[in-house]
């Protein structure tokens, strides 16, 4: 049997995510993605961008705060592979790159010292 969530349950679990996680730090790191959210991460940390926050969610979605920047400095050379969301002890893994990923950047190839701008970034929750 499957649960199945209406769009109010569903915008309130974004919303409680949101809310516990929106000003957490997204680390962008090279290599691949751990087996689980739970694990050590792997590859070279790159960058650590703080976020500001996220719109309320509608539908079962969240994306970042409608006019805010989220931008950090690199603190080591490589390519982008995956990215934890994190507050240190809630993580949030998922793919990195410049579009069609879950965490989307300006850039991929990450210089030390270099700018790197988290442009979008979507949480949601499935209906079932």
């Amino acid at each position: 049997m499957t649960i199945r969530f209406n769009t109010d349950t569903r915008n309130l679990i974004v919303d409680s995510l949101t809310g516990n996680l929106g000003y957490a730090t997204l680390r962008v790191y090279s290599g691949s993605q751990p087996a689980s959210a739970g694990s050590a991460p792997t590859g070279t940390l790159l960058v650590e961008i703080q976020l500001q926050g996220f719109n309320a969610s509608a539908n079962g979605s969240a994306g970042l705060a409608t006019g805010t920047q989220a931008q950090g400095t690199a603190s080591a050379t490589g390519t982008a592979g995956w990215a934890r969301l994190t507050d240190g002890t809630r993580n949030i893994d998922g793919s990195v790159g410049t579009t069609g990923t879950d965490f989307i950047i300006n850039t991929t190839s990450i210089v030390s010292g270099g700018n790197v701008t988290l442009t979008n970034c979507t949480i949601t929750q499935p209906a079932n």
